[in-house]
C-alpha cells in the first residue's frame, strides 16, 4: 500500500483525494492545509490523519506527497520533501520562476525522488488519443497545432494578483500540449494581448485575451488562442495539420443528446469549467504518477517539462509586453 499525503485540500487537493480513493493499492495517509478547517473535513472522508506539514513530511511510513497548495509555497515544500526522500506530484506551474524551479530540479535530483508536473490535459482519453496516432504516423508530419482555450468566466481579481499572469496561470497547460503534440522544442514565441474581457484586469496588470505562436527549428507552428471569457461554456480544442491530413479532438458536451426540429439540430452545451472536463484526465494523471512509484519508472511528465514550459510562458509574457519575437534555444 502506497501511503500518500495531500498538501492542500481545496479545490485540487479533494479531485486527487477523490481519485486516489479509486486507485487499488493507494491511500490517503495524511492531509494538511493552512486552513485547518478544510483539512479537519478532508481527513474525515478519506480517513486520513490531519497535521501540518512539518509533521506531514516527517511521517513515518509516507511514500509520497501531493503538491496542491499556492504556487508560492511550492519551493519550500517540494525542496522539504526531497530531502525527506518522498516522491514529488506537484501542480503547475511548478514555482513562477524558471530560475527557482532549476533549483527545485537540482534537489529532485540530488535527492534522487521521482516528481511529475500535474499537466492534466496529457492525460484527457481524446488527447492522449489524438497524440497517439499523430505519433502513428496517421497524418503524416505535423506542420501546424492549434490549440483553442476559453474558461466561461476570469477568477477573481484577488487571484489574478498573485497568480503570474495569464501567460503562466492558464496558458502554461496549452504550452505544453503544444510541445507535447510538435514534439520538438519551440525557437521562436510571437504573443499578444488585451484586456477585453474585463479592465480591472488590465488595471492589475494583466490581459484576459492571448494568442501566442510558436515556431520550432524545423519551421512547425503552434499558434495558441486564450481568453477568460465563453459565454458557451468550457471551450478546449485541438487541432494538429499534417502532411497527410488532419486530427482534431472537440469540446465534451453535457450530454451526447441531439435535437432536430425545423430550426435545425441542437446539441447539449459544452461542459461547463475543468472539474467537469478533465475528471477522466485527473484520475489517469494520478494512476500513472501511483504505477510509476510501484515499477519505479519515471514519471511524466518530469520537471523538465514542468521548466520548459515555464520557459515559454515567460517568454510568451515578454513577447507580449514588449512586442517582439523572442528567441530561445531548443534545449
Amino acid at each position: 500500500m502506497l501511503n500518500i499525503a495531500l498538501l492542500g485540500c481545496g479545490r485540487i487537493g479533494q479531485v486527487h483525494a477523490r481519485s486516489l480513493a479509486r486507485i487499488e493499492g493507494a491511500r490517503v495517509a495524511a492531509v494538511c492545509d493552512a486552513v485547518p478547517e478544510a483539512a479537519a473535513a478532508l481527513a474525515a472522508t478519506t480517513g486520513a490523519e490531519a497535521m501540518d506539514a512539518d509533521a506531514v513530511l516527517a511521517r513515518p511510513g509516507l511514500d509520497a506527497v501531493v503538491i496542491g497548495t499556492p504556487t508560492d509555497t511550492h519551493f519550500d515544500l517540494i525542496h522539504a520533501a526531497a530531502a525527506a526522500g518522498l516522491a514529488i506530484f506537484c501542480e503547475k506551474p511548478v514555482d513562477l520562476d524558471a530560475t527557482r524551479i532549476t533549483a527545485c530540479a537540482r534537489a529532485v535530483a540530488d535527492a534522487g525522488v521521482p516528481f511529475l508536473t500535474a499537466f492534466n490535459r496529457r492525460f484527457d482519453p481524446s488527447f492522449a488519443d489524438l497524440r497517439a496516432r499523430l505519433h502513428a504516423g496517421e497524418i503524416g508530419d505535423p506542420e501546424i497545432v492549434t490549440i483553442t482555450s476559453r474558461d466561461p468566466s476570469p477568477p477573481p481579481l484577488s487571484y489574478i494578483a498573485g497568480s503570474g499572469g495569464l501567460f503562466r496561470d492558464m496558458m502554461i497547460h496549452d504550452l505544453d500540449m503544444a510541445r507535447w503534440l510538435l514534439d520538438e522544442e519551440p525557437v521562436r514565441v510571437q504573443a499578444t494581448g488585451a484586456a477585453l474581457v474585463d479592465p480591472e484586469i488590465g488595471a492589475a496588470g494583466d490581459v484576459d485575451t492571448a494568442a501566442v505562436m510558436l515556431t520550432t527549428a524545423s519551421g512547425r507552428i503552434a499558434q495558441i488562442g486564450c481568453s477568460r471569457r465563453a459565454t458557451y461554456g468550457y471551450d478546449q480544442r485541438i487541432e494538429v495539420h499534417g502532411s497527410l491530413g488532419m486530427l482534431r479532438a472537440g469540446n465534451r458536451l453535457e450530454t451526447t443528446v441531439e435535437a432536430a426540429g425545423p430550426a435545425g439540430f441542437r446539441r447539449a452545451p459544452a461542459q461547463h469549467f475543468f472539474l467537469e472536463r478533465y475528471a477522466d484526465a485527473y484520475l489517469a494523471e494520478m494512476r500513472a504518477f501511483v504505477d510509476a512509484l510501484r515499477t519505479g519508472t519515471p514519471p511524466t511528465p518530469s520537471i523538465a517539462d514542468g521548466l520548459r514550459a515555464q520557459v515559454l510562458a515567460d517568454a510568451a509574457d515578454t513577447a507580449c509586453r514588449e512586442g517582439r519575437v523572442v528567441v530561445l534555444d531548443d534545449g
